[in-house]
């Protein structure tokens, strides 16, 4: 019986070997293709819609609408970067020092702060899931080392630009700049570009329409980076 058993778990274990295999060449392949292809959801999108359907919350009203690069305000580049990754220029996919930061938080038993950069986190929302498991954390780092190798800084941040969530069911910044401001996305001002900035780390519960005094406070401290980095020149000189 002994046997038998074995080659089944040996059939098994190559059946898995194959399926991951194959999971991590068409990986590559899409992520390759997305230096040139827009993409038309993510993955988050695709979660988003489905738990949407089943809660019914009341005024959900999906919207995604792609904007090119040149099409988009500049502010809004340099607004992401000052809020979310201000080494994105830089780095190579991950800010080392803000991982070990937010390590050292997690040991101290303090809030553990956010650590990913703006490569991760397009990563994440084009092919993963929401959470913190080591198995997500692994193949968004992956995935992260692809884009960081295949795309350059600009693509990065448009397709950034193009696929974060700035209120609940509202994907990309050309969605966003005409549901708050009745405007297209390359028309943004600084301070607009800071509040949509403001609410990316909690979408959902911040909102650009109804801004927190938090969120406001936020906003200008965004500003503040913004100015500190040389405005819209920081984010022109992109690859």
């Amino acid at each position: 019986m002994a046997k038998p058993r074995k080659g089944r778990l040996v059939r098994l274990l190559r059946v898995v070997g194959v399926a991951i295999a194959a999971w991590a060449a068409m990986t590559v392949l899409v992520v390759v293709a997305m230096r040139w292809i827009d993409p038309p959801f993510t993955a988050f999108m695709v979660e988003g819609r489905i738990a949407a359907l089943v809660t019914r919350p009341p005024g959900y009203d999906f919207s995604y609408d792609w904007q090119d690069w040149a099409r988009i305000s500049k502010n809004v580049a340099v607004a992401v970067v000052a809020a979310e990754d201000q080494t994105f220029p830089e780095h190579h996919g991950f800010d080392f020092k803000q991982i070990d930061r937010a390590l050292a938080d997690r040991e101290r038993g303090h809030r553990v702060r956010g650590a990913s950069t703006i490569s991760q986190q397009v990563a994440k929302n084009l092919f993963l899931w929401p959470g913190q498991s080591w198995i997500r954390k692994g193949l968004e780092a992956g995935i992260t080392v692809l884009i960081e190798t295949a795309w350059g800084k600009q693509r990065i941040l448009e397709v950034y630009l193009n696929v974060a969530e700035f209120g609940r069911g509202t994907y990309g910044v050309e969605a966003a700049s005409r549901r708050y401001f009745h405007k297209d996305a390359a028309h943004l001002t600084s301070g607009e570009a800071a509040l949509l900035a403001a609410v990316l780390p909690a979408p959902n519960r911040f909102k650009v329409d109804a801004p927190s005094n938090y969120v406001r406070r936020r906003q200008a401290w965004i500003l503040r980076q913004m100015a500190s980095l040389g405005g819209t020149s920081y984010v022109e000189r992109l690859d």
